[in-house]
């Protein structure tokens, strides 16, 4: 898209930060709402991204701004992939066409990227806790030269099926500070809400109309805008659909306004307001809105334009790269399809991610069998070990870096009971756009320092097929099996995946002087590293590991009998892989043999958002580099110095 081809926006073209907001009237405020969205539809139309979400929020964002004084209000968004529209007011609209690119604006916010951005986020069900963090800092008079005013969350329903919402609302309401909290009610995070909170969420205004007269029992007209207290008709057709009390908030402390029409500007504005001159302790404000509000193909869509490719914006049609090689998730799903229709006993647990776990698929063909809990890690995990606990064999399919959410339970509900529960960990190693949040770095190293775990990775689509079905049959305790993004890598597929012997890898070819070690995908950047040696004269011998626990003792052992040096390579951080071989080379007193040992690992870096690629480059795991470290081990002259 050129810029004689995208959207005129002449009132936005004004804004270079919220300050220049404060000068608008509520209808040039109308008419910045209506710009933002098609500005923010032409940007990620260009880059991809999350697009539903930020639809959704438009109008709430136009508001908050316009009402409060960020940065020095503090403005915090739950998981944050609704932030574009707050990025593009916030000074960075001219950067909104490098969203999530290599040296561009993040996906999510973050700290150091904008005073506007206080708190980073792309994980669900922080902002509240963060919020009263700041609240609570504030009122101890912390960062004295700048200050802190209003904090305020704004919440997806989605966010809030998690515990740790509740958590801060419990400890708010508790402390009594002034806060607001924004309820983003949407009926959806990523996939249809589940769960009871989504049902209570439902009748909160499925029970409009009320008596106007029930705010006043529950003391709350006084929060309503002076225009709704006046009686005018269509301020007491108003108070009904915002007075219908939440009861469960309440509890826990909050004074509960709601529910409103998140996109009716004039009613979130007029909210606000109030709001802002008279809150004196925790409130909450409930707003209905619509993911992808004001885009067909984005209101149309299953998912609501949850996360988009680039796009043609007049079709909402999505450009894909073709591919032949199939993903890796749909073939997990398609495996474990398979499996579960010669066993009964096979269920599947997910935390909100149905699609993107693959378990739709499932769902469509065994749905009583498919559980999704909501944003609930924690809770998938054990309730995934009481499902094993029960004689079931359940399959938890999660993303690594949501894993993470779940350790605990991990270990005390899953590994020190023995329990075989089966842990499908999508979006190994480096993600691409999403950046470090969403990496899958740090699976190995806290999977496999567990006793009686079992962690394997799969080096292509073919594997992942045999690991499905091993799993499936390991009843000795928990497993775990990890793959990438994307597709894979082509390789012909079997029909039916066979049971692997535990702790046993596979020689792929035989060489001389080196050997190279491989768990997981970076396999094929091995072999291509190994075409370019031999033109020098060098044959590394190569062995996909399979299992970074248990070790194949044998297999390495043999490794390094017979090379003189042995190189391991994994997507994943120090303290994997690499860790544990180096831990039974030296056990084994290989290193007083004089072997030469080199692990490459993910550098002990957070590394920014770009392609796959480019990020592996910067890892130094992609073919030129180890081809380099092969050399380097052997000490053998450089590729620069072979070239000159």
């Amino acid at each position: 898209m050129t810029d004689e081809t995208r959207p005129a926006t002449p009132l936005l073209d004004t804004i270079a930060s919220p300050a220049d907001m404060k000068r608008l009237s509520d209808a040039q405020l109308h008419q910045l709402a209506d710009e933002l969205r098609v500005e923010t539809i032409s940007a990620v139309s260009e880059t991809g991204g999350h697009l539903g979400a930020g639809l959704g929020v438009v109008e709430l964002t136009v508001a908050l701004h316009a009402i409060f004084d960020t940065p020095r209000d503090r403005l915090i968004w739950d998981v944050s992939h609704q932030c574009y529209p707050h990025k593009i007011l916030t000074g960075r609209r001219d950067r909104i066409r490098t969203l999530r690119q290599g040296g561009g604006l993040s996906g999510f916010t973050k700290r150091s990227e904008s005073p506007y951005d206080p708190f980073g986020a792309a994980h669900s069900s922080t902002s509240i806790s963060a919020t009263l963090g700041f609240a609570a800092a504030r009122d101890l008079g912390g960062t004295p030269e700048h200050g802190i005013g209003d904090c305020i969350a704004v919440i997806g329903d989605g966010a809030m099926s998690a515990g740790m919402a509740y958590e801060a609302m419990n400890n708010a309401g508790h402390l009594k500070k002034r806060l607001i909290v924004i309820l983003n009610d949407n009926e959806m995070s990523i996939a249809p809400p589940v769960g009871a909170m989504s049902s209570y969420l439902s009748s909160l205004y499925a029970g409009a109309p009320f008596q106007e007269f029930k705010a006043a029992a529950k003391g709350a007209v006084s929060l309503l805008p002076q225009p709704f207290q006046e009686g005018a008709k269509r301020a007491k057709d108003m108070l009904k659909h915002m007075t219908v009390g939440g009861t469960l908030f309440e509890e826990l402390g909050f004074s509960y306004v709601g529910p409103i029409d998140g996109h009716d500007l004039d009613q979130v504005l007029a909210v606000l307001r109030t709001v802002r001159a008279r809150a004196t302790g925790p409130m909450l404000i409930h707003a209905i809105t619509r993911k992808g509000k004001g885009y067909g193909p984005a209101e149309r869509a299953s998912d609501k334009g949850h996360g988009v490719s680039k796009f043609d914006v007049v079709t909402g049609e999505q450009k894909k790269s073709p591919s032949n090689a199939p993903s890796y998730t749909k073939v997990f799903a398609r495996s474990l399809i398979a499996q579960a229709e010669a066993d009964p006993r096979i269920v599947a647990v997910t935390a909100a991610m149905p699609d993107g776990t693959g378990l739709d698929l499932f769902a469509e063909r065994f749905p009583a069998r498919c559980f999704d809990v909501g944003i609930a890690e924690q809770h998938a995990v054990t309730f995934a070990a009481g499902m094993a606990a029960g004689g079931m064999r359940p399959f938890a399919a999660l993303y690594s870096t949501f894993l993470q959410r779940g350790y605990d339970q991990v270990v005390h509900d899953v590994a020190i009971q023995r329990l075989p529960v089966r842990f499908a960990i999508d979006r190994a190693g480096l993600v691409g756009a999403d950046g470090p949040t969403h990496a899958g770095a740090y699976d190995i190293a806290f999977l496999a320092n567990l006793p009686g775990f079992t962690v394997m990775a799969a080096a292509d689509e073919a594997e992942l097929v045999h690991m499905v079905a091993t799993a499936a049959a390991h009843d000795e305790g928990p497993i775990a099996f990890r793959y990438p993004r994307g597709e894979g890598v082509g390789v012909e597929m079997p029909e039916r995946g066979e049971v692997l012997e535990i702790g046993r890898g596979r020689m792929i070819r035989d060489g001389a002087r080196v050997a190279i070690l491989s768990f997981g995908t970076r396999l094929a950047e091995v072999m291509t590293a190994c075409e370019r040696l031999e033109a020098r004269g060098i044959a590394p011998s190569v062995a996909d590991a399979r299992f970074a626990k248990p070790l194949d003792r044998d297999l390495i052992l043999d490794l390094a009998a017979r090379h003189e040096a042995l190189i391991t390579i994994e997507e994943g951080a120090v303290g994997g892989f690499g860790s544990h071989v180096a831990q039974l080379l030296a056990n084994e007193g290989v290193f007083d043999a004089g072997l030469k040992f080199r692990a490459i690992v993910l550098p002990d870096i957070f590394i920014d958002q770009n392609s796959p690629a480019a990020m592996y480059e910067v890892a130094g795991m992609n073919a030129p580099q180890i081809e380099a470290k092969v050399l380097e081990v052997l000490g053998v002259a450089s590729m620069d110095t072979r070239r000159a």
